[in-house]
C-alpha cells in the first residue's frame, strides 16, 4: 500500500474542495486512484477521485452553447437544456427512505421533517473530520431514533474505528465539508451601485481557490508516487529476486496485518500510555535535554497517539515525523490538532519501510519499540531501518542502550497452578497437556520474594542502538547465576533501559524489584525445577531466533545443567 501522508486535515480539504460549491463547478477531468489513502477514502479514491481542474470562477469565459441542428425540430433544444441524470447520484435520509441529491438537502430535510440539526450535533460535540465521517456511518449502520440522537451525551457511542468504514458506497453526507459549520456568516453590505451582496461568498471563493491549489499539489505528489509504483512493479517483473533483498520485517504480510491491527484498538495505547514508569521517562529524557531537539528534524517510529512527537515538539525541535501503520494515526492526527502542533508534527501512515519521508535526513531519532522480552514484535528492526536510511551524519537514536537480564525464581503455588495442575484434574490424569503449557513463555508480574538470585546481565543481550545491526538481534550467550537462597528455581527474563546522554541520564528497569510496567517479566517454566542451595552458581545457556514463519515471533531455547527446553512468545 502506498501512503501519501497528507497533513492532517487536508484530507477532508482536498476531498471537499470539489464538492462544496455546485454552483461554481468549472470542468474537470477523472482521475482513477491506484493507491488507498486509509479512512480518507470515503471521500476521495472512493469516488473515483474526481477531479477539479481549471479556474474557480475566476474570469473564466463561459461555454459555448451547443450547436442546433438545422432539421428545425426541437431536440436539439431539449438535449442541450435536458440535465444529465446519469451521472446524478442519491443518498436516503439518515432517518427515513426519501432520496435526495445532495448532502444539503438531505440536512434540510432531517432538519424539517425529523428535528435532527447536523449543524447543533456538530456543535455540540465539537466534531472534526473523522468524528463527523464516524456519526454519519454510526447513524447508517445502527438506525438510532431521533430522539436518542437528540438526548446523546458524553462519552459519544460513534468514537469506535469501525465507524470510518463507509456504510452506503458513494454516499454524499461523507463528501460533505462539515468545516463551513463552523464559518460564521457575515452581514450582507451594498456597493456603491446598490448591488447587494454577502462577504461570506467572497471569503468562501478564496478558500476554494486556496483548496484548489493544495489538491492541484496533492495531486502532483500522486502522480509521483504512481510514478514510482509503476517503475517498482516493473522492476519487480524484471527481476525476481527484488524480495529477497528486503529484511525480513519488510516481507511480513499477513503477520503484520493481525500485527498492526492490534495496535489500531485504543486500549493498548491507553495502557502504554498509563504506565507511568514508561511514559515518564520518555517524557524526563525529552523534557531535560532540550538542547538534543531544539530546532531539529525528529522522526519517531511507530509514532501510535503521537506522545512522543508531542514531547519533541514541546522540547523545540524544528519538526517532528510520526510514522505508524496502524488505524490509529488517524486519532492522532485529530490529536495533533487539538494540540495546536500541526505546524511542526507531521504524521504519515504506513511503514518505514515503505513510506517516502519529505526529507532526507533527520537529526534524531525516538521510538517506543520495545516489546516484551524486549525483542517480542521484531519493532527494533524497523528503527535500524530507519537509523540507515534516514539518520544524518553526528545524528542520535534513543533510547540507546538496552540490556537484558537473567534471575532465578522459585514460586512454587505458581508451579502448581500451572504445571502440577494437569497431573490431577478432577481425578482425571491430563498430564500431557504439559506438553503444550511448558513450551510457551508466561508474561506476568512476578514477586520481588520469589527472587533466589543475582540478576544476571545476557552479555550480547547488550544493545547499542547506534551499533546493532538485524543480525545482532539474534543471538547465543552463556551466563551465570548466582544463587542466594536454598530452593527449587526456574529462569525469568527482564530488560532494562537507558538514554545514554548528558547532563541528564534516564534508566528505567522492567525488572521484578522496580515499579511495575505493561511489560512485566517473562518467565520460562520447567515440568521439574532445578534443586539450587545458596552460594553455587547455576550455568546455562539462552538462544534467541526469530521464528521462521512469523518473523515478529521469538524462538527461545534454555539450557540448564545440560537440559534444553525451547519456548515460543507470539
Amino acid at each position: 500500500m502506498w501512503v501519501l501522508g497528507l497533513e492532517p486535515g487536508s484530507y477532508a480539504s482536498a476531498a471537499s474542495a470539489f464538492t462544496a460549491e455546485p454552483s461554481l463547478q468549472p470542468s474537470v477531468c477523472h482521475f482513477k486512484a491506484l493507491w488507498e489513502v486509509g479512512p480518507v477514502g470515503l471521500t476521495s479514491a472512493h469516488t473515483a477521485c474526481t477531479w477539479v481542474s481549471g479556474n474557480l470562477g475566476r474570469g473564466e469565459q463561459e461555454p459555448e452553447p451547443p450547436e442546433l441542428s438545422d432539421s428545425g425540430d426541437e431536440a436539439g433544444w431539449e438535449d442541450a437544456d435536458a440535465e444529465p441524470t446519469h451521472d446524478r447520484r442519491h443518498t436516503p435520509c439518515l432517518f427515513c427512505d426519501r432520496l435526495f441529491t445532495s448532502a444539503e438537502e438531505t440536512f434540510s430535510h432531517c432538519k424539517l421533517e425529523h428535528q435532527f440539526s447536523i449543524d447543533t450535533m456538530v456543535h455540540k460535540h465539537g466534531l472534526e473530520f473523522y468524528g463527523y465521517i464516524k456519526l454519519i456511518n454510526f447513524i447508517r449502520l445502527k438506525n438510532p431514533t431521533v430522539e436518542y440522537m437528540n438526548s446523546m451525551s458524553s462519552p459519544v457511542p460513534w468514537e469506535r474505528e469501525e465507524h470510518l468504514k463507509p456504510v452506503l458506497e458513494d454516499d454524499l453526507l461523507l463528501q460533505f465539508d462539515v468545516e463551513d459549520l463552523y464559518e460564521p456568516v457575515s452581514a450582507p453590505f451594498s456597493y456603491p451601485n446598490g448591488v447587494s451582496e454577502n462577504t461570506s461568498v467572497v471569503e468562501k471563493l478564496k478558500r476554494m481557490e486556496e483548496r484548489a491549489l493544495s489538491a492541484e499539489a496533492a495531486l502532483a505528489r500522486a502522480r509521483e508516487d504512481l510514478q514510482r509504483m509503476r517503475q517498482f512493479a516493473q522492476d519487480f517483473v524484471m527481476n525476481t529476486d527484488v524480495r529477497t533483498s528486503t529484511p525480513a520485517i519488510a516481507d511480513l504480510e499477513d503477520e503484520d496485518g493481525v500485527y498492526f491491527s492490534s495496535y489500531g484498538h485504543y486500549g493498548i495505547h491507553e495502557e502504554m500510555l498509563k504506565d507511568k514508569v514508561r511514559t515518564e521517562s520518555y517524557r524526563d529524557f525529552i523534557y531535560q535535554n532540550p538542547h538534543i531537539f531544539k530546532d531539529k528534524v525528529v522522526l519517531d517510529v511507530g509514532c501510535g497517539t503521537g506522545i512522543l512527537s508531542m514531547f519533541a515538539a514541546k522540547a523545540g525541535a524544528k519538526k517532528v515525523l510520526g510514522v505508524d501503520q496502524s488505524e490509529i494515526l488517524y486519532q492522532a492526527m485529530d490529536i495533533i490538532r487539538l494540540n495546536r502542533l500541526e505546524d511542526t508534527v507531521t504524521l504519515i501512515k504506513g511503514k518505514i519501510e515503505e513510506v517516502r519521508l519529505p526529507v532526507e535526513k533527520v537529526d534524531v531519532i525516538i521510538s517506543e519499540w520495545m516489546g516484551y522480552f524486549l525483542l517480542f514484535e521484531s519493532m527494533l528492526d524497523s528503527v535500524l531501518y530507519a537509523k540507515n536510511k534516514y539518520l544524518g551524519k553526528g545524528g542520535s537514536v534513543y533510547p540507546d542502550i538496552c540490556t537484558i537480564s537473567l534471575v532465578a525464581v522459585s514460586d512454587v503455588s505458581k508451579h502448581a497452578d500451572r504445571i502440577a495442575f494437569w497431573d490431577d484434574v478432577y481425578g482425571f490424569n491430563m498430564s500431557c497437556m504439559k506438553k503444550a503449557v511448558i513450551p510457551e513463555a508466561v508474561v506476568e508480574v512476578l514477586d520481588p520474594k520469589t527472587l533466589v538470585s543475582d540478576p544476571c546481565g545476557v552479555k550480547v543481550g547488550h544493545i547499542d542502538c547506534h551499533t546493532t545491526s538485524i543480525s545482532d538481534l539474534e543471538f547465543a550467550s552463556d551466563f551465570t547465576l548466582k544463587i542466594t537462597k536454598t530452593a527449587v528455581c526456574t529462569v525469568a527474563l527482564y530488560f532494562i533501559q537507558h538514554f545514554r546522554t548528558l547532563p541528564m541520564q534516564v534508566v528505567f528497569s522492567t525488572g521484578p524489584q522496580s515499579t511495575q510496567t505493561h511489560w512485566k517479566q517473562t518467565v520460562f517454566l520447567l515440568e521439574k525445577p532445578f534443586a539450587v542451595k545458596a552460594g553455587e552458581a547455576l550455568k546455562g545457556k539462552i538462544t534467541v531466533h526469530k521464528n521462521k514463519k512469523d518473523p515478529r515471533s521469538l524462538t527461545v531455547s534454555l539450557t540448564l545443567n545440560s537440559s534444553t527446553q525451547t519456548y515460543s512468545l507470539q
